[in-house]
């Protein structure tokens, strides 16, 4: 899909912050965080949403998203992680493009997923948490 902005990201064409990727999934720094270190996992196959997404490709995506969140509780010492995927428009999905998002969480009170689409982080410096994930 051509103007796909994660098929743009997979294919090299748009910069991301990558922080995994296997033959199946990347994973990035989401560009509008709600806690430094949320990160999307997201299938090379482009495919509209989980519910489009054969078997393989949600196996792949979910291995992928545990990788993930135990790189973030490692390397950034988050103590948990959400893990959440919209599925439709109605569900406020805004890239047509199957993507699960794994928020750090470093205090039970530093987010409310009520808030989900007023990020709390802001002027987050992303080189330095890309930084601190890969070293």
């Amino acid at each position: 899909m051509t103007d796909c902005i994660f098929c743009k990201i997979i294919k090299g064409e748009i910069r991301a912050y990558k922080i995994y990727e296997d033959e199946y999934c990347i994973a990035f720094l989401d560009i509008n965080p709600l806690n430094p270190g949320h990160s999307l996992v997201v299938p090379k196959l482009h495919v509209e949403n989980i519910l489009d997404a054969d078997d393989e490709t949600v196996s792949a995506v979910f291995r992928a998203v545990k990788r993930v969140s135990r790189l973030l509780l490692d390397k950034l010492k988050a103590s948990g992680v959400n893990v959440l995927h919209n599925a439709g428009r109605e569900a406020n999905q805004e890239v047509m493009h199957f993507h699960v998002h794994v928020i750090p969480r470093y205090d039970p009170h530093d987010l409310k997923l009520t808030d989900w689409w007023r990020s709390n982080v802001k002027k987050l410096d992303l080189e330095e948490i890309y930084r601190r994930i890969v070293s």
